[in-house]
């Protein structure tokens, strides 16, 4: 694709990083030295010089006038985030197509050779590729990649959302065949290759999963060590029993005895990065032979393991630990919802494991958080959806104990490989891949903490005055002290998302910082290798280190590509996932136009106010003309909107009632009125 942007003739130096545009195809570049994100860098659609958003760019300012937003202009395209785009086919000569993502500021033209090279007809969706723009003004020139589906058809639609996130639906013919054959081969040699591995076989072992999970990536097996076994291992040390201890074992499908370097199916892994999970679907990092099947910890059939087994007194304390490859037999496959009955009830399919588990777990979490883990905990909408993809119920997913019973164990085991490996591989210089949480920024805490001062809540506990703005004096205690405070009240989930939005986010890395939100010395990911691509490297780098094989120094420039790159597909997988809620969202209020709702405001703005409905959590906008006949001015730092005449105000955190008044699937875009 031919790129344009010739230097401005300003005389400093370019500055260089990423950019962001608006939906108004305005771009904004912060600059390092920004204290919070309104200070950043005004770019007009002219001075993009054809960048998009989150391209990576360099930049010139334009002098400085008192009073006025800082501007300047593109100077340099380094490297293209994303040249892709779904859209709808339409008419013009040839076609064109208005991009899905509105911070895609042009139609794509197609001509009209293209257009019939392609088979695609008007009211297609379609995935376009702009091959040749030099100018912003312009509509840049384009080919059609592939015909999705029909617009407005649920399977089009959600597909059209994977590839504009840059995620390949389908797996090419090659990779397919080869997963074929390694799985063939594999299930040959099974039993040579379980001589090879300590057998979990016949102890007890189970998964815990949504009811809807196609894969299992994890399971938990466990068993009282007997009083003979306790007194033996104990006495060959010279020690005294320590009373009744637990072998718990941490089981992660071990993708990579199937997945090995230099393959097409490796290579595929990489490119993907990971799976992506939409409403209705998930589109897997490996392929469905392996994903859903021989790497899967199905019930009631031998599998191949990579395991963290833990000996744990009935505090939750470790008292030995043991990493290496495995073979389970996993005896039960439950749900959340199945195991959480047998909780309930006291009695029922291996109560007695899942009561274990669930004790120690919570002795887990208390000291987690007696070191300052933040609670993070948010809600998630569900949907159900008719035969043909339709939503006729959204609902907030219930957090039960077996969803946190779970998460310990896996964050047990992430956090003793990544302590087990960093220490062996202490002074040698050798690599692995972290999963790091930067301490927050102090502008960002600043900007919460007005935000806070905006609800007439302190952001630590009587310390008004104690804590200026723009300190950035902040624990991981701290906050969790402001969700304790805020829990229950109606504030609380505008607080914790604006909380969230103030951490760093947590990434991959071949340099070890812990991990600030879960208060983690070492951190990382090896739980889940059939979706993430990370901990499939985790798992091969801990075998290396386990067998005593060297990690080279050439290696490095490979993982630390591989943990950026990592890094970056998760915030586009993100990305893609809340725009499939989204599109869900406002297909399921279309069907409740003229209904009145209750909600919270969740945001102001010069256009207008933003309310999310209170069960559903639909977001939709009060458009400032809709306000009623007054003169409306927004208070950024009250963050409020107020009548000029009547004085009546709509602040940030009201409840209020709305009456769903439009709802437009392709801006995805909900409108309310207050009544």
């Amino acid at each position: 694709m031919k790129e344009s942007g010739k230097n401005a003739g300003q005389s400093q130096s370019p500055l260089q990083g990423l950019v962001s545009v608006s939906s108004k195809g305005i771009g904004y570049f912060r600059l390092p030295e920004a204290k919070a994100d309104d200070e950043s860098v005004e770019i007009d659609t002219a001075g993009l010089k054809t960048a998009l958003n989150r391209d990576l760019v360099e930049i010139v300012l334009h002098p400085a006038v008192a009073g006025r937003k800082q501007t300047g202009e593109v100077v340099k395209i380094v490297k293209r985030n994303n040249t892709r785009f779904a859209d709808i086919a339409q008419k013009n000569g040839g076609l064109y197509v208005v991009p899905d993502d509105r911070r895609m500021y042009r139609d794509i033209l197609i001509t009209e050779k293209a257009a019939a090279a392609s088979g695609a007809k008007v009211g297609d969706k379609v995935l376009a590729q702009i091959v040749d723009w030099t100018d912003s003004a312009k509509s840049p020139m384009g080919e059609i990649v592939s015909v999705i589906g029909r617009a407005g058809e649920h399977d089009a639609e959600m597909r059209a959302i994977v590839a504009e996130s840059g995620f390949d639906i389908s797996f090419p013919p090659e990779v397919e065949h080869e997963a074929e054959t390694i799985a063939a081969e594999e299930r040959a040699r099974l039993d040579e290759e379980v001589k090879l591995r300590r057998d979990f076989r016949d102890i007890t072992t189970f998964t815990i999963d949504p009811a809807d999970a196609k894969d299992f990536d994890d399971a938990l097996s466990v068993r009282e060590l007997s009083a003979a076994e306790v007194a033996k291992k104990y006495a060959s040390r010279g020690e005294n029993s320590p009373g009744k201890i637990y072998e718990i074992g941490v089981h992660i499908a071990d993708v990579s005895h199937y997945v090995r370097p230099g393959t097409a199916l490796d290579d595929e892994a990489i490119k993907r990065g990971l799976s992506v999970y939409l409403v209705d679907r998930t589109i897997p990092m490996l392929p469905e032979v392996l994903s859903n099947d021989l790497c899967s910890l199905n019930p009631n059939v031998p599998r191949l393991s990579f395991s963290a087994v833990f000996e744990m007194n009935g505090e939750g304390e470790i008292l030995n630990e043991w990493f290496g490859k495995t073979v389970i037999n996993s005896d039960k496959r439950f749900s959340y919802e199945d195991a959480q009955k047998v909780l309930n009830a006291g009695a029922g399919e291996y109560f007695d494991e899942l009561s274990l588990l669930n004790r120690i777990a919570k002795k887990l979490q208390a000291k987690k958080f007696a070191a300052g883990a933040i609670d993070f905990e948010t809600e998630e909408v569900k949907f159900r959806l008719d035969e043909h993809g339709v939503p006729i119920e959204v609902y907030r997913k219930e957090r039960l104990e077996t969803h946190k019973l779970i998460e310990e164990f896996m964050l047990l085991a992430n956090r003793r490989v990544a302590e087990h490996v960093f220490k062996a591989n202490k002074n040698k210089g050798a690599t692995f891949i972290y999963r790091i949480h930067d301490l927050p920024n102090p502008d960002k805490i600043a900007d919460l903490e007005t935000f806070l001062k905006a609800l007439d809540i302190d952001l630590v506990a009587g310390a008004s005055g104690k804590k200026g703005k723009g300190s950035g004096n902040i624990s991981s205690k701290d906050i969790n002290n402001l969700l304790k405070r805020i829990e229950g009240t109606p504030h609380e989930s505008l607080i914790k998302t604006a909380a969230i939005r103030s951490m760093a986010k947590a990434i991959y890395s071949t340099k070890n910082i812990g991990h600030f939100g879960l208060a983690f010395e070492y951190y990382t990911h090896f739980t889940s290798p059939i979706r993430r691509y990370p901990d499939l490297l985790v798992h091969r780098l801990l075998q290396r280190e386990l067998t005593g094989g060297k990690i080279k120094q050439d290696e490095f420039a490979f993982y630390e590509r591989i943990a950026a790159d990592a890094s970056e597909k998760e915030i586009s997988a993100s990305e893609a996932e809340r725009t499939s809620i989204k599109y869900k969202q406002v297909e399921y209020m279309s069907k409740h136009i003229g209904e009145v709702f209750s909600g919270t405001i969740t945001g102001v703005a010069d256009w207008g106010i933003f309310v999310e409905e209170k069960n559903t959590k639909c977001e939709g906008l009060v458009r400032m003309r809709d306000l009623g006949n007054d003169f409306w001015n927004l208070d950024k730092k009250r963050y409020a909107v107020i009548g000029e005449r009547t004085k009546k105000t709509f602040s940030l955190g009201d409840e209020v009632k709305f009456k769903v008044v439009g709802a437009d699937l392709e801006k995805r875009m909900l409108d309310y009125v207050f009544v």
